[in-house]
């Protein structure tokens, strides 16, 4: 499929790579390469990784790129998004940024949203990529740059940073540099401001449209992106593996004793009821929920685990019964404006 009308044909599947960066655990280089070979496996034709300086303070851009060395991936193969706005810095202790998820760092990270900042982090990447190149460029977490803002002038601030920013990756793309420029962000919100200032080639939403939450303003928004012709891939699809299982909710922990996540307990609790009674794994309903959205050209996933990439990209291709999605409506497990979208795939 063509993500939106840049001409860039993509899989139906991007592979995230915050593993690689020791996201919640760390593992041994050895485990880390097959996964990539295991992704290599599932899109021999066309595969795209999506990567950022954040992840791992740099380190799953290093892991991926002495991974495609290692195996000799011809560079014309293989596509990389990075998104950009966080640099490496030397570590003090422990991490500074999202305390308690990254594990056995060997760097810091700090956020560098600026004209300069943006393109330091471009160059810094490529570097770490050991010799590969990022052709998909973005402005990671600018709804976090955003929120440190301590007054309004502040944040008028920032968002004049964050301009500056898009400015050094569209002449990156003018010196043919990159193919296509876009967003990552967790708060939508964010990415249709920013979109209502700059030309922006693709937007992923993270966190923000999944089976489990799915605001009826952002759907609208993902039709008018989808009739603009900008390309949409919709990421952390399973809330950071809470709706599959994790004990992770959004990047942080839930737990059951708590009464404030007894609500999304109790709501995972029925939807697994649900794909059980219809024989269908958890990760298959959010998958096929997050792929037939307006405008969505593919989705990112990250995985620990080799069988499960191999999972999701089957899952990417394979329908739901249309029991399933009728079931999820009678029960009030959808948003009410669902009633009239057609989630029904096979007849």
């Amino acid at each position: 499929m063509e993500l939106g009308n840049t001409g860039i044909e993509i899989p139906s599947m991007i592979i995230g790579t915050s593993s690689l960066g020791n996201l919640y655990e760390a593992k041994p280089y050895g485990e880390k390469l097959e996964l990539v070979i295991a992704a290599l496996e599932c899109f021999k034709d066309e595969i795209v990784f999506d990567s950022a300086g954040k992840y791992g303070a740099g380190l799953a851009l290093e892991t991926l790129g002495q991974a495609l060395n290692d195996l000799q991936i011809p560079k014309e193969k293989v596509l990389i998004s990075n998104k950009l706005g966080w640099k490496q810095a030397p570590l003090q202790g422990e991490p500074t940024f999202e305390k308690d998820v990254w594990k056995d760092l060997s760097h810091d990270a700090v956020q560098d949203i600026s004209y300069q900042g943006i393109l330091t982090c471009f160059e810094e990447g490529n570097v770490l990529l050991k010799g590969y190149d990022s052709q998909l460029v973005s402005i990671h977490d600018p709804d976090e740059y955003l929120d440190q803002a301590d007054s309004p002038k502040d944040y008028e601030k920032r968002f004049a940073d964050i301009l500056d920013g898009y400015a050094a990756l569209d002449e990156l793309k003018q010196a043919g540099k990159v193919k296509a420029i876009g967003v990552g962000s967790k708060n939508w919100k964010v990415i249709e401001k920013i979109y209502s200032k700059v030309k922006l080639d693709w937007v992923m939403i993270a966190n923000s449209m999944t089976i489990y939450d799915h605001p009826e303003a952002l759907f609208h928004f993902m039709c008018k992106l989808e009739k603009e012709e900008v390309g949409i891939i919709n990421s952390a699809v399973f809330q950071s593996g809470f709706l599959v299982g994790g004990d992770y909710f959004d990047y942080q922990k839930m737990e059951k004793s708590d009464p404030h996540y007894q609500q999304r307990h109790e709501w995972r609790y029925q939807f697994f009821q649900i794909c059980e009674d219809h024989g269908i794994d958890p990760a298959h309903a959010c998958i096929q929920f997050a792929l037939q959205l307006p405008g969505v050209n593919c989705i990112a996933l990250n995985s620990t685990s080799p069988r499960r990439i191999h999972a999701n990209a089957e899952f990417c291709s394979t329908k739901l019964p249309n029991a399933f999605w009728d079931e999820m409506k009678d029960k009030g497990m959808l948003a009410d404006y669902l009633s009239e979208f057609n989630l029904n795939q096979t007849t």
